[in-house]
């Protein structure tokens, strides 16, 4: 029996295209498709859910449609475009060279070799799936001529709720600050750390803040240190401005703590300067947590008007939004109630579903699995 099967590098969990990976898997499964996920590496933790990608030579069916979740170089890329069957690109953005040139060649390398690799893949995939218009317009420039934009798979509609631990513990932190004399405002930052996501630059308006509007001022960091050297040189930063025990770094929590940490901060910054998409914005939103953001990439796409959308991302810029609203109630429940109306207009809660109906698009209809 023909089937719907992906391919992605590596399968990680908690990681966007991972589980945004294994959220389709599962849809197609539920339907009845036969769906499998094959890789080039495997990952101790997800290994029993996957299959090397040159194994599928062998279980190959007719009538196949195999899906290449991209986001970065793979020696499947040529692969995949060298196979017979349908292909589909489910385009998830590369992280453009430079960000990454300064703290890891060996990185900037692969991103390097992955926009090259897009070329190749794109003109030859039957469809590209696109998870922003930012992201389609990439996708049309390296040469795939038909196109669909659906968003990431595997954001929680409705909203995961909070562990009521994590959150009592949060809300009890957030409270004290916003008690204290003068009130302090709790900053939440969502993303892996990597050299493009601007930590560093929230952590200088941190700095700023605490030293002119807002001096109890706190940052929680939420995210994996994807990049080492970014990572230790962030950490030293934070010591170096004497920011300790003001700014938290937190990994390897679960969707229920993080859903804690949304509903407990005053505002979610997010200064990154290249997002394909942006989950933790969406995320926010969902959450009713008003979000302060670098107008880059597929944020505005994403936001519309139920954010503050910097055009710079001056240390003062940040505190001047982050501050005005810490002082407007009125501005932040403004914000809350477009964030969630915006959540809703994203409709994520049927991502997959249209998801699957794209991939299905290519085939003609007596050549789609039953």
């Amino acid at each position: 029996m023909s089937g719907v099967h992906q391919f992605v590098p590596m399968l990680h969990r908690h990681d966007a295209v991972g589980e945004h990976t294994r959220a389709v898997r599962d849809l197609l499964v539920a339907r009845g498709v036969p769906s499998r996920i094959y890789t080039e590496l495997s990952d101790p933790e997800t290994e029993h859910e996957t299959r090397p990608y040159r194994e599928y030579a062998g279980e190959a069916e007719p009538g196949d449609v195999l899906v290449y979740q991209f986001a970065t170089e793979s020696a499947m890329a040529h692969w995949l475009a060298g196979r017979p069957e349908r292909l589909v690109v489910n385009y998830h953005s590369i992280t453009p060279p430079r960000w990454f040139a300064a703290w890891n060649d060996g990185i900037a390398q692969l991103q390097v070799a992955a926009l090259a690799e897009l070329a190749v893949v794109a003109p030859r995939a039957d469809l590209g799936v696109a998870v922003s218009c930012f992201d389609e317009e990439e996708l049309r420039a390296a040469g795939c001529t038909t196109t669909v934009v659906v968003p990431v798979a595997n954001v929680a509609d409705p909203p995961t709720e909070a562990d009521p631990a994590a959150l009592a513990r949060l809300v009890a932190e957030r409270d004290a600050r916003r008690n204290a004399a003068p009130p302090a405002t709790s900053w939440l930052s969502v993303g892996r750390l990597a050299p493009n996501k601007g930590h560093h630059e929230t952590v200088a308006a941190l700095f700023v803040a605490r030293m002119t509007v807002d001096p109890g001022a706190h940052l929680t960091v939420v995210g994996s240190p994807s990049e080492p050297a970014y990572a230790g040189a962030l950490h030293r930063y934070v010591a170096t401005l004497g920011l300790e025990g003001a700014v938290d770094f937190v990994t390897g929590v679960d969707d229920a703590e993080l859903a804690a940490h949304y509903r407990a901060a005053d505002v979610l910054v997010m200064l990154s300067d290249h997002e394909g998409f942006g989950v933790p914005l969406v995320e926010a939103m969902g959450h009713r947590l008003p979000v302060v953001a670098f107008d880059a990439g597929a944020v505005r796409e994403v936001v519309g008007d139920a954010g503050v959308l910097l055009d710079r991302k001056h240390p003062r810029a940040v505190v001047a939004a982050v501050a005005g609203l810490a002082g407007d109630e009125s501005e932040r429940r403004r914000l809350a109630d477009l964030g969630a109306a915006r959540f809703a207009a994203l409709d994520l809660g049927t991502a997959g579903e249209r998801l699957v109906a794209a991939v299905w698009g290519p085939l003609d209809a007596d050549e789609r699995p039953s």
